[in-house]
């Protein structure tokens, strides 16, 4: 999202907005509204949020999933974070649920981030473990903003199509 704030003109974002937590972590919840033009004369806007992936925070991501209208899971693609990612996925399906959205039938994209690091999981084996129905997904080194707008670009490519079919146009 910093990256999305930094390089995009002032005249078509909002402010970011940053909350730090008080925890030994560095924990952000980021909110940044993002004007994309007008569609067929009426105008869009992004909100776009970020929230930490750890358990602690789940009542967190609960409450920023209502409304939601698409997805961004952040893969941290760590060997060792596997297990993490598989649970972490596990959660957003059931918080979707308990707002009556299903997963399946919402835009999503799969970032895997991280995957610069030594140790990263190889992108065909993170696909095979967390992307079986085969949603767009890309891989990132969010950190030198690499595959961060490729990201935007495919949610919110899914994102308007869907509430394009949506409203039978």
């Amino acid at each position: 999202l910093k990256v999305i704030c930094e390089q995009t003109q002032a005249q078509a974002r909002g402010e970011l907005v940053t909350l730090s937590t008080e925890t030994p972590q560095a924990l952000f919840f980021d909110f940044l509204p993002l004007s994309l033009g007008s569609i067929r004369g009426f105008t869009t806007r992004f909100h776009l949020y970020t929230v930490p992936g750890q358990s602690f925070y789940e009542g967190s991501r609960k409450l920023i999933l209502k409304g939601v209208d698409g997805v961004v899971f952040v893969v941290d693609s760590q060997l060792q974070r596997l297990e993490d990612n598989l649970n972490s996925l596990l959660e957003l399906r059931q918080s979707l649920a308990a707002q009556k959205y299903d997963l399946d039938r919402l835009p999503l994209v799969l970032q895997y981030n991280k995957q610069d690091l030594v140790g990263a999981a190889p992108v065909a084996q993170l696909r095979d473990l967390l992307n079986p129905h085969g949603r767009p997904e890309v891989a990132a080194q969010a950190h030198r903003g690499e595959g961060v707008f490729d990201t935007l670009r495919a949610i919110t490519k899914q994102v308007l199509a869907d509430l394009k079919h949506q409203d039978g146009l």
